[in-house]
């Protein structure tokens, strides 16, 4: 929807602009009506067949809007980050709704006044004003929707530097089409050594004109796009422009647009750009140790008998141990060593997995064919989880001599050793998405790398939950465990 901001923009240069506050507002404005007129039209309707009033239901309904409008701002729902994604929002209105709701029950139940008021009116009011919150939203977001296109939230913007960072900026800010930004052209002193023209962008002159510009009102924002070794000269650019009523940014270095996504944190007053978070820390890190704890522990003593079971059949099909225990890289690249069931013969085993197991392998025994294509040979890293080597869920740990077209992973991903910023998992977000089982071409190995680092940069406990759940239905129906 958004994608045509940019340039449908650039085309309406006199078009009335309205700020996100103003947006903001009649929202706010929208909510309250709704949760007054609720409240008041299934009192008139439903309670009294009439327009009197009675001090009660008037103090509860205005007790309602009032706190609501506090629980709306403090779960965000007027947050203009939050209010205009491309899905107009609802889901923080409604949270916030039930929260306000459930507090009026509260203090109801404390002062012992509900006999005092209708069920049925507390019920009919509660879910009418969810659906009018929903309805309102969907109108409200066709109308921020037209006003997008049309560029009413557009900040015009000139960039200050025509040169390789400026064009840079310009360049990432085209591809983002942003709803509050609006590139007018750029600025340089050196106008007479750049080009007349980049990305579609005039050079309007220099930073005289570019205050007249200002002066005239025809700027609102203006990104110095220099390089931060010329300290001096951008002290003064920006000493210069000081004096000008408009938002004056200090553009980042080309190299930060590798790393668009990731914000900025303060280290003694001085913006840093945080480029990785340390992953699944502080209390993260407590929650995610006690989910694998506690689940490994339940399923090993739900799965015992099935333990027993396979080992007994693994004796009976093929002489030599019942386990497989095999080094792999672990958290921060340390070693550790995993457990299986055995699936090969003895005198067959791959200790470090030169040849990787391809359909038709004749190193695996029968039993452990239906092992690997049921995934019950990894059973026993239940016990890595319980003695704290491996999780539950995260990037599957590989042997160390593993080769995808003959080379090893670590030559052909600039990035795979990020997948050990985390313990290793049973299973993962890859497995679940279609990258599990050989991993013979270079696109596979880097799919499932790709897929393992978007889940640690994402993680939370409802992501392993939700992958866990999806394990259970991978395993039934997918044909790449062999």
């Amino acid at each position: 929807m958004l994608a045509e901001v940019g340039a449908r923009a650039g085309t309406r240069h006199h078009a009335k602009q309205y700020s996100p506050t103003f947006v903001s507002g009649v929202v706010r404005l929208v909510d309250l009506l709704i949760i007054l007129s609720v409240g008041l039209g299934v009192y008139w309707f439903y309670v009294v067949s009439g327009f009197g009033l009675s001090s009660r239901y008037v103090t509860a309904i205005l007790l309602g809007a009032v706190l609501g409008s506090a629980v709306f701002q403090w779960c965000g729902v007027y947050d203009s980050s939050y209010m205009f994604l491309r899905r107009f929002p609802i889901d923080r209105a409604l949270s916030a709704w039930a929260i306000t709701f459930a507090i009026l029950l509260t203090v109801a139940v404390a002062l012992k006044i509900t006999e005092s008021y209708s069920r049925v009116w507390a019920g009919v009011w509660f879910v009418g004003t969810a659906g009018l919150l929903t309805g309102g939203r969907l109108v409200i977001g066709h109308w921020i929707s037209q006003l997008a296109h049309e560029g009413r939230f557009a900040e015009r913007t000139v960039i200050l530097g025509a040169s390789e960072q400026g064009q840079r900026l310009a360049a990432h800010l085209n591809e983002q089409s942003d709803l509050y930004t609006r590139v007018v052209g750029f600025v340089d002193d050196r106008k007479s050594r750049v080009p007349a023209s980049s990305n579609g962008y005039e050079v309007l002159g220099d930073t005289n004109h570019l205050i007249e510009m200002i002066r005239r009102d025809r700027v609102d924002q203006v990104f110095v796009a220099l390089p931060w070794s010329a300290a001096q000269r951008v002290r003064e650019l920006i000493h210069q422009l000081s004096v000008t009523p408009v938002r004056i940014c200090l553009a980042p270095e080309s190299v930060c647009f590798d790393y668009p996504d990731h914000g900025f944190m303060r280290v003694g007053h001085v913006p840093m750009l945080q480029v990785f978070e340390r992953p699944i820390s502080g209390w993260s890190y407590v929650t995610k140790t006690i989910e694998d704890r506690l689940i490994a522990g339940l399923l090993l003593l739900f799965v015992a008998p099935l333990l027993a079971l396979i080992a007994l059949a693994i004796k009976l099909d093929s002489r030599g141990p019942v386990f497989f225990k095999q080094v792999r890289y672990g958290f921060n690249n340390t070693l550790i060593r995993v457990w299986k069931f055995r699936t090969m013969y003895t005198d067959l085993t791959d200790v470090h997995c030169d040849v990787q197991t391809r359909k038709g392998d004749p190193r695996i025994t029968r039993v452990g064919q239906f092992l690997r294509q049921s995934s019950l040979d990894e059973l026993p890293q239940l016990f890595n989880v319980l003695f704290g080597s491996m999780s539950l869920v995260g990037p599957r740990p590989h042997a160390l001599s593993t080769k995808a077209e003959g080379s090893l992973f670590t030559d052909i991903v600039d990035r795979y050793a990020a997948r050990h910023r985390v313990k290793p998992g049973i299973t993962g977000w890859a497995q679940v998405n279609g990258w599990r089982g050989e991993t013979d071409t270079v696109e596979k190995i880097q799919k499932r790398v790709e897929y393992d680092l978007f889940y640690i940069d994402n993680w939370s406990i409802w992501f392993d939950i939700q992958i866990l759940l999806k394990t259970f239905f991978v395993i039934l129906k997918d044909d790449n465990a062999y």
